[in-house]
């Protein structure tokens, strides 16, 4: 298998995000085609006005607007191409000099003069021009830009030119099999026409928390990105961003965001400049054979939670590390992919009701949620301070066993003396690693292989780094009740 090409440079790879927004105001008059259609050409008419071509231009400088490498998973397929891509983990220079054509856009409301793209077309640009298919040019501004999702808002003056603009449809409506329409500056040839099917739904490549992609077999080339995918109702439902493909050039096999994704992006990026994700502040995991079995669990699913950030909205008690997610706000959960984008599609400062198993027993949990951009505020700032680079965490789950930090409470709780130092062993689970060794509430980790620990934060810290070793064990010095130290080898896998 292939991986995924970007659309947005010359060279071999790319990778992109991009999404669109809500208002819109031309209605697009085409019936939904159900036995594929014989012609597209009323549809293409009526669409391509609101297609725009992107190019801007830097004053000095370099770089692709610091997009990060992908974090692919090891032995990922796609793993080859974005190497050669981002060379050392960083993507190749871009000359200072004139504007060149980025990238593509497109119109969704004509009365404000909004026009979505990617971020990475945009990004660094002193000056940014939309090219109209009538060869007429107007400069734009940037209202908000979002690097997660790779959406960019841009924002011209309606009376410099007479817009068009087409609406967002429902991405979940949309049926593998079902015909679509790509519409963008492939290789700089303006107002390009393809047509093609939905190849598949739900896709991940690996290129951010949220991907969700839909896979078309619609020629999508470089010079694409930032363009739309519509359904045969001339609606929105996609925005085309990634292809796979061993030259550069559509083999069939392209990407696009879900309009469903991008809608609630756009928005906000609309409304504030920027955007405003809910936040639960807990560590996640997703439930293994493994671990269903050991919990007794009927089957895998939900999400695990391996660890609560201290001061985060599930702090306090709300949520306890060894918890199972289940439901939120109302909704099934069955893997960690879905209960993230749930939590940040979220407004802040709503409280929900989140469904959980703990120790067996079904019960419901109101929490009110915080913001994820201070969230990750507060990770940077506990970085640069030298405490690890996330929000530390009050408990978490380890190797069986939920660990916390050691209060006055807790050495009151566990009856241990002032002199103990280390975590708190607060549960060991039934059956796990750590029970096996004769683990026990109540005692202390001292040392994690010969490495002190303080906090639930070094303790996990201390396990990964094991774990990226290719360590199988773990060796633990823990302290009992009346202070005696013994040591016990935990596997970690």
């Amino acid at each position: 298998m292939r991986s995924p090409r970007p659309l947005r440079t010359l060279s071999r790879v790319l990778s992109s995000l991009t999404v669109a927004s809500f208002l819109a105001v031309a209605a697009v008059p085409s019936a939904a085609q159900t036995k594929g259609p014989n012609s597209v050409a009323d549809l293409a008419d009526n669409l391509l006005d609101a297609v725009v071509n992107i190019s801007t231009s830097q004053n000095g400088g370099s770089g692709q607007g610091n997009v990060p490498m992908p974090r692919l998973p090891e032995g990922s397929p796609f793993e080859e191409y974005f190497n050669e891509f981002f060379e050392n983990g960083r993507p190749p220079q871009r000359r200072p000099g004139p504007g060149s054509s980025l990238g593509s856009g497109f119109v969704i409301d004509a009365e404000e003069g909004i026009i979505v793209t990617n971020n990475h077309v945009i990004s660094d640009a002193d000056e940014i021009v939309i090219n109209f298919a009538d060869g007429s040019k107007v400069n734009a501004e940037l209202i908000g830009a979002d690097t997660k999702t790779d959406i960019a808002v841009l924002k011209v003056d309606p009376k410099a030119h007479d817009l068009k603009a087409v609406p967002f449809g429902d991405s979940a409506q949309m049926r593998i099999g079902d015909w679509v329409m790509a519409i963008g500056n492939p290789f700089g040839f303006g107002g390009t026409v393809t047509v093609g099917i939905v190849s598949a739904r739900n896709r991940q490549i690996g290129s951010g928390p949220y991907d969700d992609y839909i896979q078309t077999d619609a020629a999508i080339n470089r010079g694409n990105s930032g363009g739309p995918l519509f359904n045969m109702d001339g609606e929105v439902i996609g925005i085309n961003t990634a292809i796979i493909s061993p030259s550069g050039g559509s083999i069939g096999i392209g990407f696009a965001i879900p309009s469903r994704l991008a809608m609630n992006v756009v928005n906000q990026l609309r409304e504030y400049g920027e955007t405003r994700r809910g936040w639960l502040g807990v560590r996640i995991q997703p439930v293994t054979e493994e671990i269903a079995e050991s919990l007794g669990l009927e089957s895998a699913s939900g999400v695990l939670v391996s660890g609560i950030d201290k001061g985060g909205p599930a702090a306090g008690g709300k949520l306890e590390a060894g918890d199972i997610i289940i439901g939120f706000d109302g909704k099934d959960i069955d893997d960690v992919r879905e209960l993230s984008r749930s939590v940040a599609e979220s407004p802040v400062g709503e409280t929900v009701t989140v469904e959980i198993l703990r120790k067996g027993e079904r019960m419901s949990v109101a929490i009110e949620l915080g913001r994820l951009e201070e969230g990750e505020k507060l990770a940077e700032a506990s970085a640069e301070e030298g405490e690890g680079e996330a929000v530390e965490v009050e408990s978490a789950q380890l190797l069986g066993m939920t660990i916390a930090e050691l209060t006055d409470e807790r050495r009151a709780e566990f009856e241990l003396s002032e002199e103990a130092s280390g975590v708190v062993v607060t549960e060991v689970e039934e059956g796990s690693v750590a029970a096996r060794e004769g683990v026990q509430a109540g005692d202390v980790i001292v040392e994690i292989a010969l490495q002190s620990v303080s906090s639930p934060q070094e303790a996990l810290d201390q396990i990964e780094s094991l774990k990226e070793q290719g360590r199988k064990n773990a060796l633990l010095m823990l302290a009992s009740k009346s202070g005696e130290l013994r040591f016990v080898t935990l596997r970690m896998n």
